[in-house]
């Protein structure tokens, strides 16, 4: 929420100030979509650097609930676009009670069930096939209940990940089900880089929005630094992590495929596609900038905290 209000107002202001206005509203949808991280890239260079255990947890488990956060604040800024009227606090509120909270409540009966029907069987392809259920059912009837399909999969794998891979799996089970999820993923993050790559047939490219893409890299990064960077340099040694930490969450906050979708969700419009060409460049930049580089900010941090 700090993210998406300091990239918002940052965004509005710079933007006035090099003469393409967008409307506070529109900044502030931006700040809400490009805020969710995507630590994918992140995750395996670490483990190559040798970096704590709490500091990879901290990363994955920041972006895996930023994820909902993210798409739950964005759904309320959008609203209240549409219908051009702030949504009273009651009413925002009340929304974020019924998304996130919804999501979790939902998630954690989810994995309970999952759970159980783990437990009844002992049969890798069976469960293999229930944790696929899981996801695929679970997220479409999240969507039709109207609350956060992102929260309620994270509570879900956190129930199943730790309750069920300890009393509700043999080895063997163990093993298929992690080899079944490692390729989905390694499958699903080529196809989201594929489309990320071809999603440049979709942007309006011209000199003054790439001036602005440059610009929201830039007030993204800053509050970046400042919403996580920041706190943690203050903080991190109190949560365990070593004291360089805060340059690795600073610049190892990639952006990734959600951003891109939730830009391409918005209605039709010039402001639509000034959001989706400063989201392809933010988006782009931090993959093959900040991704081609995290692993010397790593090892430089971890040397240092030595």
């Amino acid at each position: 929420m700090l993210s998406t209000l300091l990239v918002g107002f940052g965004l509005w202001y710079a933007l006035a100030w090099m003469g393409l206005p967008l409307a506070l509203g529109y900044c502030l949808v931006f700040g809400a979509l490009i805020s969710p991280t995507d630590p994918i890239a992140v995750m395996g260079i670490l483990k190559s650097a040798g970096a704590p255990k709490q500091l990879e947890l901290v990363i994955a488990g920041e972006s895996l609930f930023n994820d909902g956060v993210g798409v739950v604040i964005f759904a309320v800024l959008v609203e209240m676009l549409a219908s051009g009227v702030p949504p009273t606090p009651q009413a925002a509120g009340l929304l974020l009670l019924r998304d996130a909270g919804g999501g979790i409540v939902f998630g954690a009966a989810l994995g309970f069930v999952t759970y159980a029907l783990l437990k009844s069987v002992d049969s890798y392809q069976v469960e293999v096939l229930l944790t696929l259920a899981a996801v695929t059912g679970g997220y479409a009837l999240a969507n039709h209940l109207h609350v956060s399909g992102p929260l309620a999969m994270v509570v879900t794998g956190l129930i199943v990940g730790n309750f069920g891979r300890a009393d509700a799996m043999s080895d063997v089970t163990r093993r298929y089900v992690d080899m079944f999820w490692e390729l989905v993923d390694e499958i699903l993050n080529a196809v989201l880089f594929v489309l990320i790559g071809m999603e440049v047939l979709l942007v309006s490219i011209s000199s003054p929005l790439l001036a602005a893409g440059g610009v929201a890299i830039v007030v993204t990064l800053a509050a970046r630094w400042l919403s996580v960077g920041l706190p943690m340099s203050a903080l991190g040694a109190r949560l365990g992590l070593p004291a360089g930490s805060w340059r690795v969450l600073t610049w190892g906050g990639l952006r990734g495929g959600i951003s891109v979708a939730l830009a391409l969700s918005l209605p039709p419009g010039p402001e639509r596609d000034t959001i989706l060409t400063l989201t392809y460049c933010v988006v782009v930049s931090s993959i093959l900038v900040q991704g081609l580089t995290i692993g010397r900010v790593v090892r430089a941090s971890m040397r240092g905290a030595a």
